[in-house]
């Protein structure tokens, strides 16, 4: 898969090399592409550098502050390379250029396989992932994924812990999408105030 852990399970060295690479191809992209434009730039990255950022990220989400901002700040380099967007901060640029943060986007992926997963599509390759808990007589969606309690903190940081913080929080019309297509549009709506 070509991604690197450490003896710890430290994702830190996967974290520099990703921002490594995507920090690569949009210097070149810089370089070599003369329009400073939305319609020239941004297919550009969302092509060839976001990528690099994203790849196999549910296995190796970043554990450390640190590490989310060394990839987050690729992004903010390409998002000031649009002309007319530089003197925007950051959210605003992203807001401009309806674009989500590498933490939202990351986040995304996570609740969209959580779906799928509830929805049977891994029941074979992920039997016992999750314990969930379905009732009308709960608050929020009424659909309530169960933690493990584990002897190492390392766990912590796993896909299966990361997710069951945010999925009760999502909108019972979220959750109770009949399809994937459903999902993802309802869950991009209320990503806005789930981080």
């Amino acid at each position: 898969m070509g991604v690197l852990v450490d003896e710890k399970l430290n994702m830190s060295r996967q974290c520099a090399l990703a921002a490594q690479a995507a920090s690569r191809i949009l210097g070149y992209i810089k370089r070599r592409v003369a329009s400073r434009s939305r319609e020239g730039i941004l297919p550009l990255y969302s092509a060839l550098v976001r990528p690099h950022l994203e790849y196999y990220v549910q296995l190796w989400s970043p554990q450390h502050r640190k590490d989310t901002d060394v990839l987050e700040r690729v992004q903010r380099r390409a998002t000031k390379m649009i002309r007319g967007l530089e003197h925007l901060s950051y959210e605003d640029r992203l807001r401009e250029l309806g674009l989500f943060s590498l933490e939202k986007r990351r986040l995304q992926g996570d609740l969209r396989a959580v779906f799928q997963y509830l929805k049977g599509a891994y029941r074979k390759d992920g039997e016992g992932l999750f314990t969930g808990l379905c009732s009308d007589r709960t608050r929020g969606n009424g659909c309530k994924l169960k933690e493990g309690r584990f002897r190492l903190d390392i766990r912590k940081e796993f896909f299966t812990m990361r997710v069951v913080q945010h999925w009760p929080r999502l909108p019972r019309k979220a959750v109770a999408a009949p399809c994937l297509e459903v999902f993802k549009a309802r869950l991009d709506g209320a990503l806005s105030s789930l981080v």
